[in-house]
């Protein structure tokens, strides 16, 4: 368990590290990005029984609150950083034109002078007619009219310079204003994960006391997830073997042999890796690939897709266009519906209820089915599935980054 809390402990120092680079504008965004995916999480792993969940399942989406919770504080730390260098930034510019205002009101001030002592001697008109001919006194009037502009620009000066100060004086106020809701934001945000840190370690200690019981209801869902993922090859086995049957030409074992139409999806399929919509608006609770069972650091789960929890009523979309290869049902009742896209296979398992039918052409967002919500834990889980022929790939490099 200690170990389990050091590698978490590690990945935050690794994420911290490499948020030191952003600007203030993208922290900004990334803020406001994690606060919308703490309100959604808020909401969709709290939509449950609570006197019937188990602990494991709570402690799951206790950690994985807490470590989002981590990673806005983080942001928000930084943000406050680089609001306190623009604010000195400020500070340092506010003073440079204060002293450059006051030279220039100082300099205006003795031309204005100047000239009005000038005016007092000697006028402007005997000034000219004292002129030993018509071309030191054509200068002399030049000299007058830049003498002129040149007082007036330095008037202007004058003006625009205040206005500079004024202007880095709002940007100022409003940065300490900025810089205060984010530490009172991040005030409110360790307040929060310290209580969820106190609810986390009552979990542990209870999980630690009937482990054995833990341990023995983890490896019976390991059982029955291997179970639905030997259907699922199976039947997709079956499903290749089958749209093969009277087409031209060889293929490989076990991968589709491609009409042009299917070669062209295939092509705009790839093109748009990492750009593909998710199946189900929600929270990912367990990411793709072996890994170790945030718990019991021994056992190791073998994800074979992204476990996607939303709310429940929600419907399962079709994340491209495709057809519906087949449709599967497992010994609980619940079913899993696979779409072809050329030689792609996205399939869509926990489902309740089916909107398809087998060899139905489908296209990008249309419902296929809807979520089976766990009558006793409340939960509202889809297991979303990425195959390229019969060999299984990460889902989080196709769909769009939340």
């Amino acid at each position: 368990m200690k170990r389990f809390f050091y590698i978490l402990f590690l990945s935050f120092l690794f994420i911290g590290t490499s948020l030191q680079g952003q600007s203030r504008k993208e922290l900004e965004n990334r803020r406001k990005k994690l606060n919308k995916e703490i309100k959604k999480i808020n909401t969709l792993l709290s939509e449950t029984n609570k006197e019937k969940t188990d602990a494991l399942d709570d402690l799951k989406d206790l950690s994985q609150k807490i470590t989002v919770r981590e990673r806005l504080i983080e942001t928000i730390e930084l943000e406050s950083e680089e609001l306190s260098k623009e604010i000195k930034q400020n500070e340092k510019k506010i003073e440079k034109n204060n002293l450059e205002l006051a030279k220039l009101k100082t300099d205006y001030g003795a031309m204005v002078f100047k000239s009005y002592k000038s005016k007092s001697q000697q006028s402007k008109t005997m000034f000219l007619l004292s002129s030993e001919n018509f071309l030191q006194a054509y200068k002399r009037i030049k000299y007058i009219e830049q003498y002129k502009n040149f007082r007036k620009k330095q008037g202007q000066r004058v003006i625009t310079k205040t206005e500079e100060i004024k202007r880095l004086n709002d940007s100022l106020t409003k940065k300490k204003n900025q810089k205060k809701v984010l530490l009172n934001t991040e005030k409110n945000q360790k307040k929060k994960i310290e209580n969820e840190k106190e609810e986390q370690e009552t979990l542990v200690t209870k999980i630690k006391t009937q482990e054995s019981k833990y341990k023995k209801q983890l490896q019976k869902k390991i059982r029955e997830e291997k179970a639905v993922a030997k259907k699922i090859d199976k039947a997709i086995r079956a499903a290749i073997a089958k749209a093969n049957k009277g087409k031209k030409g060889k293929a490989k074992k076990g991968e589709f042999l491609l009409s042009k139409a299917e070669k062209a999806l295939k092509a705009n399929f790839e093109q748009n890796k990492g750009y593909l919509p998710w199946p189900l608006d929600g929270v990912i609770t367990r990411k793709f690939g072996v890994q170790p069972h945030p718990t019991f650091r021994s056992i190791t789960i073998n994800s074979t897709g992204l476990h996607i929890r939303g709310k429940k009523g929600d419907t399962a979309k079709s994340i491209f266009n495709g057809k519906i290869l087949t449709i599967t049902k497992s010994e609980k009742g619940t079913k899993t519906v696979m779409i072809q896209h050329g030689d792609y296979i996205t399939t869509y398992s926990n489902l309740r209820e089916i909107y398809v039918k087998k060899g139905q052409a489908v296209k990008t967002g249309d419902a296929v089915g809807k979520v089976f919500t766990d009558k006793i834990t409340g939960k509202t889980d889809l297991v979303f599935v990425l195959f390229k022929n019969r060999n299984r790939l990460n889902p989080s490099d196709w769909i769009r980054a939340n």
